[in-house]
């Protein structure tokens, strides 16, 4: 132990392993996270990986935290470098009193190391030899080495760790005696060498009773499989992909008749835009249809995005959001589509936004994304991310569906022939949602085709600007009766402060370590977290009884905050913008660092006022 270091910190720290991609590290990382799970600890797992093949470097952090803060932390407690390309960065984001392992073979100089942490070198090259004599198998078994080096300073249960790494191989059983083997020589090597005190341990806790650990776009496809949806189109691109590939995996499980006949379909269209005119097509003909994406991919379906508002033709899009413009950074996230989502396509749209926070409400939202579009005859785009849909989340176990799916106001024979008249586009129930039909209804007042250009309430070709404000009016009052059936937000009003925090997504997951630090400051917050857009009567109420509001997301400019400035214009003097967007997942010291600083100067707009008047 470092002279002057404190007892070991228990189930407090980050973990970061330094690695190169394509290097096998995957499987031993989630091996850790996984374990400390299964120990009952509070985990959050991050990879932070390049948008190549392999190569480059890659590095995956492990948040463990007994009081449940599991968002990222901008320092590192203990670092595994494996990676001789970022070697000394990787020294230097230990935080003082921490713990840099490193692969002796890689020779850091002396200079290199630092007198305020504790430095390990272990040399890896010597310990996998002992391990295996497979030239193949020592690339990947390196990595279960520095696990079992791990498992004995980090005091894992060790039990528990090879029922995970089983589970982790399960039908490779193969595979079993290698890694156990290289996990006791990593652990053997430690036991006998390193026996000075080591400043972090894991002990067994409860915190994880009816939880599971899981990735967001897993829990979506598996929302989606229990929401109905039988008909996916998509062109692959990340971070969306393994949403439909989970989707499909699922599917061809669970999604077959009794003769063994797939009961969905799924394309890899040639593009987005041929991915979403599918979408439009199978939702028409009556099936739950959806497409996955991310940013340049949504670019390329504005025009479709618009055929789906006008026509009135349910379908759902899941975007994995990433750092934009352009190609950008593929492997990294932000919340920079709010925007381009909200009014995507030409001419005037207002489409229905979904913001999950947790891999529970992907889940819930893989299934209720498809009842509020067909409810309200519209697109509804589900604004994920590469943090929430790419790496593993700790979520309440999913409740089995006890509802029905709502089809919205669809027709049948009967009841078309019943009616005297037969508005395609009508408004007969006074809240802007017209009647429908599935194509194959056996009535001569069935729809069977539908238009993207100007039509009256009859679906009939128009030109008339009467007939045509007649049925975009009505649309847009539909946007109204949206905000009566989208999910509300969650509101925790526990002060009677007048500062106020709103919001969303990714961005909800540092929010109650944030507020802590805050109160500990002697700033007490109250909090509203978005889940949808259009905005309800909730977010109205909350702005109302708040000075100041800060509006906390991942993006350069300020979408949401924006956004509400436009619908709350009368608040706007309330409005602060706390943003993030470098890239990586938003932590706790930024927020407090940006409301801190405008508590004690005003908000940024404020101050950029008054630069502007000085240089006047």
């Amino acid at each position: 132990m470092l002279q002057n270091q404190k007892a070991p910190s228990i189930n407090d720290f980050v973990l970061e392993v330094a690695t190169v991609n394509g290097s096998g590290s995957q499987s031993a990382n989630n091996i850790l996270l996984k374990t400390l799970f299964r120990m009952g600890i509070p985990v959050g797992g991050k990879n932070l990986f390049p948008s190549n093949i392999a190569g480059l470097p890659t590095w995956f952090t492990i948040r463990a935290n007994k009081d449940g803060y599991t968002a990222r932390r901008e320092d590192v407690d203990i670092v595994v470098a494996m990676n001789p390309q970022t070697l000394l960065e990787d020294v230097r984001k230990v935080r003082p009193g921490g713990v840099f392992i490193y692969n002796s073979d890689l020779k850091i100089k002396a200079e290199g190391l630092r007198a305020d942490i504790q430095n390990i070198g272990v040399d890896f090259k010597k310990l996998v030899d002992q391990s295996t004599d497979q030239i193949k198998l020592k690339k990947l078994l390196i990595n279960m080495v520095y696990v079992g080096v791990l498992a004995h300073l980090l005091k894992l249960d060790v039990e528990i760790l090879q029922e995970t790494i089983k589970d982790t191989f399960k039908g490779k059983e193969k595979v079993f005696a290698s890694n156990f083997k290289a996990l006791e020589v990593g652990r053997n090597w430690a036991t006998e060498n390193l026996k000075e005190e080591f400043g972090f341990i894991s002990e067994k806790m409860q915190a994880n009773k009816n939880k599971i650990l899981i990735e967001g776009n897993l829990a979506a496809a598996m929302g989606m499989v229990f929401g109905g949806c039988t008909f996916i189109s998509w062109y692959p691109i990340t971070p969306s992909s393994s949403i439909a590939e989970n989707f499909i995996s699922l599917a061809e499980k669970y999604r077959k008749d009794s003769a063994g006949k797939n009961t969905f379909a799924v394309v890899q269209a040639e593009d987005e835009l041929a991915a979403i005119s599918m979408v439009a097509g199978a939702s028409w003909a009556g099936a739950r249809a959806m497409t996955a994406t991310s940013g340049p991919g949504l670019s390329l379906m504005s025009e479709a995005a618009g055929l789906f508002y006008y026509a009135e033709i349910p379908g759902v899009i899941w975007d994995i959001q990433r750092v934009g413009p352009s190609t950008g950074l593929p492997t990294r996230t932000m919340q920079a589509d709010i925007t381009l989502a909200h009014f995507m396509s030409h001419g005037d749209t207002k489409h229905v936004l979904l913001f999950p926070a947790t891999a529970e409400e992907c889940f819930e939202f893989g299934q209720s994304a498809f009842d509020l579009a067909e409810r309200l005859q519209t697109l509804v785009i589900v604004m994920s991310d590469l943090d929430i849909g790419m790496n593993y989340w700790i979520t309440n176990e999913f409740q089995y569906p006890n509802k029905g799916f709502d089809r919205g106001k669809v027709l049948d024979a009967d009841e078309l022939n019943a009616m005297s008249i037969y508005q395609r586009y009508g408004d007969p129930d006074g809240d802007a949602i017209s009647h429908r039909t599935l194509p194959g209804t056996h009535s001569d007042k069935a729809a069977f085709l539908t238009r993207g250009s100007g039509h009256n309430e009859n679906a009939q070709y128009t030109e008339s600007s009467p007939q045509y404000l007649k049925v975009l009016e009505r649309i847009a009052r539909k946007y109204e009766t949206a905000r009566l059936h989208v999910p509300k937000p969650v509101v925790d009003m526990t002060s009677k402060t007048k500062v106020g925090i709103i919001a969303f997504g990714s961005s909800d997951a540092p929010m109650q370590e944030t507020r802590d630090l805050l109160k500990k400051q002697g700033l007490e917050t109250n909090y509203l977290r978005l889940r949808a857009m259009p905005f309800t009567k909730e977010v109205e109420e909350f702005i109302e009884k708040h000075e100041r509001i800060y509006i906390v997301e991942q993006n350069r400019d300020g979408q949401v905050l924006d956004l509400l400035r436009a619908e709350f214009f009368e608040h706007s003097l309330k409005f602060r913008s706390v943003r993030h967007y470098d890239g990586l997942p938003i932590h706790a010291r930024t927020i407090i660092a940006q409301i801190n600083e405008q508590e004690k100067n005003g908000p940024s707009w404020a101050k950029k006022n008054r630069e502007k008047e000085v240089s006047l």
